[in-house]
């Protein structure tokens, strides 16, 4: 639950943004809370919200959908290897509904195999605070200022910060990894045909090639993770 404190105090600000979106867009609080509660997925609730609000068919949603979250499958895959085995499929289950790109980055350096409780905690301080935040923002409108937006904002920036140096410092294996990755992801953003490229399809090649690259160039013996 400690863990997932600054998440929450990110997801708040977030979802507060998207709140006030869901108000502009014409949707009922309970429209715009269902959405959050159910998808937990920045990114592919405020590219459903404008497709809602552009009366798009099902087909363009799902199909939106799909490349928006498709990463998490590969986040699931890799969180799947790591989770007791003796964890139940119910369990798998309800753990499975709160991965995100935060959960996930804080349950990947923890030490061993994962809890499902752990999960549990996390999840059980952030998906709240992306919930409320979405309340408060279809509620208040634009009553709050952008600067205090902006502020709370910093806070899930700051939680990726926490996750990632400690073990770079430690790791030069890992600091390698990161370094490449920020590279990557510069060139895809930079780059005139690869910034065409959607947020979660970036996400999945950097992945994979960075991934690929530190499997082959550090290889852990099976013995190592006993």
């Amino acid at each position: 639950m400690k863990d997932g404190i600054p998440i929450c105090v990110g997801y708040f600000a977030v979802s507060l943004t998207f709140g006030i979106q869901c108000g502009i867009g014409g949707l009922s609080i309970f429209e715009a809370i269902m959405i959050s509660i159910t998808n937990l997925t920045s990114a592919g609730q405020f590219g459903g919200l404008n497709l809602i609000v552009a009366r798009a068919s099902y087909f363009e949603m799902l199909f939106t959908q799909l490349i928006l979250n498709i990463r998490y499958v590969l986040m699931s895959t890799s969180l799947s290897q790591k989770i007791e085995k003796e964890t139940s499929l119910f369990q798998r289950l309800i753990v499975s509904h709160g991965i995100t790109d935060e959960i996930f980055g804080i349950s990947m350096l923890q030490k061993g195999k994962l809890s499902p409780y752990y999960s549990y905690g996390a999840m059980s301080v952030a998906i709240p605070g992306w919930t409320i935040g979405t309340l408060v923002g279809i509620s208040l409108g634009n009553i709050l200022p952008l600067n205090l937006l902006n502020a709370l904002s910093i806070a899930i920036y700051g939680m990726f910060l926490a996750v990632i140096i400690p073990p770079a410092k430690k790791n030069k294996k890992i600091l390698l990894v990161v370094i490449l990755s920020m590279m990557l992801s510069g060139l895809f953003e930079i780059l005139p045909i690869l910034n065409q490229i959607s947020s979660g399809f970036k996400i999945i090649i950097v992945t994979i090639i960075v991934a690929s690259w530190a499997a082959y160039k550090f290889p852990i013996k099976e013995e190592d993770n006993a």
